[in-house]
């Protein structure tokens, strides 16, 4: 008998209202908000509340169960060979563990698999931002060339045929026979439920919520550095650790583009499908042009969506295209104020860090990280004979 799936959200409404009970007991002075220098306000660094749910899918334990074995079911993809958990394997950090995704069999991807873990709380999803729900995203990856190619009314039949998932979607959504936009649901419900931090385990949370021994007196003084000299709340602010913002960090490109036909042949097909300018820019991209595929202002090519911080000990590598393998790495890249694109953007700067200030700073930055969140593979519905 499978084991019945926690549904574990409403515990973080309480931390958040603790949180704010001791926010509110300072001198009641409102202090002026810092600006980054693109005049954004800086919002303090904080712990995450309760996960946002949509209005029209709201949480329940059978939609969890049943969404949990949809993340791992490779019936999803066009040739059943590529579940969710393929490209966001719980095991990895909710990515794949690789610099560039692996893609479709037979293709290569052109990004780097980006984690699920906290995706819930970004308004916007993909690394340009191009979906803007959980449910937006399962649709993009199950029927994307590279990514699952499934076919909808196929995914249906296909579950329609395994009576355990009869009787699951039944549970579930009330439906006499699986719905493909309802697969979309129960997907984007496991990842509210499984992939969120949990704050009582996370050091830096610990901190904030009183236990003065959660953090090392060298991550104290890296959260120092994150706020001050190291500039890191320029973009990486809020609970979230992140503006949900667009940079152009001048990050170089991954060499796999110029080695690889088919990564070559993937970025091309982005460049075809998302109506890029053919005499100006299809041709010679020889790189993904990010936030440029959305809006095709020539200012937003390189330019790509912020991630979180957290959980990032387990979401190694790092960047759209991967290129960074440890953190050490990230930050000497952010010492030297990113790199040569001309249209970097201007709040990357030198930072002039000493060696004991990098190390500070990663400490920091492991702080933001738990215990892998893991789930293990469950046992899936079997097909049957239908009669």
């Amino acid at each position: 008998m499978r084991r019945p799936f926690n549904v574990r959200v409403a515990g973080l409404a309480g931390l958040v209202v603790a949180m704010l009970a001791r926010s509110a007991a300072g001198d009641g002075k409102a202090a002026a908000p810092r600006l980054a220098d693109n005049g954004r306000a800086i919002r303090p660094l904080g712990s995450l509340g309760p996960v946002p749910v949509p209005p029209d899918n709201k949480i329940s334990e059978p939609k969890a169960e049943l969404g949990k074995l949809l993340f791992f079911d490779a019936r999803l993809s066009g040739d059943v060979s590529t579940s969710c958990a393929s490209c966001h394997d719980p095991r990895q950090g909710w990515g794949d563990g690789g610099d560039l995704s692996r893609g479709y069999p037979g293709t290569q991807h052109w990004r780097n698999s980006q984690t699920v873990l906290n995706s819930a709380y970004h308004a916007k999803l993909f690394w340009a931002g191009e979906s803007t729900s959980l449910e937006a995203q399962a649709n993009s990856a199950i029927t994307g060339n590279l990514a699952g190619n499934g076919e909808p009314d196929m995914i249906e039949e296909r579950l329609a045929q395994a009576p355990e998932y009869v009787e699951l979607f039944r549970k579930a959504f009330g439906s006499f026979k699986p719905q493909y936009p309802d697969v979309l649901k129960a997907i984007a419900t496991f990842e509210r439920v499984a992939a969120v931090s949990d704050p009582g385990k996370v050091p830096f949370d610990r901190f904030l919520g009183g236990d003065a021994g959660a953090l090392s007196a060298a991550a104290q003084r890296g959260r120092a550095l994150f706020e001050g000299k190291a500039r890191c709340t320029q973009c990486h602010d809020g609970p979230l650790f992140s503006d949900e913002d667009y940079h152009n960090l001048g990050v170089p490109k991954n060499p796999a583009f110029e080695s690889d036909p088919q990564r070559q042949i993937a970025l091309r097909w982005q460049h075809y499908i998302r109506g890029v300018d053919e005499k100006a820019t299809y041709r010679s991209a020889d790189r993904d042009l990010g936030l440029f595929y959305e809006t095709k202002r020539p200012q937003d090519q390189g330019r790509f969506r912020t991630p979180s911080l957290r959980e990032l000990a387990h979401t190694a590598p790092y960047m759209h295209n991967g290129v960074f393998f440890t953190l050490e790495e990230v930050v000497d890249f952010y010492d030297q104020g990113g790199g040569d694109d001309p249209q970097k953007d201007p709040l990357m700067k030198p930072l002039g860090l000493t060696a004991q200030e990098k190390g500070d700073l990663v400490e920091f930055l492991n702080s933001l990280s738990g215990p892998p969140i893991v789930v293990d593979p469950p046992l899936l519905p079997q097909y049957a004979v239908l009669k």
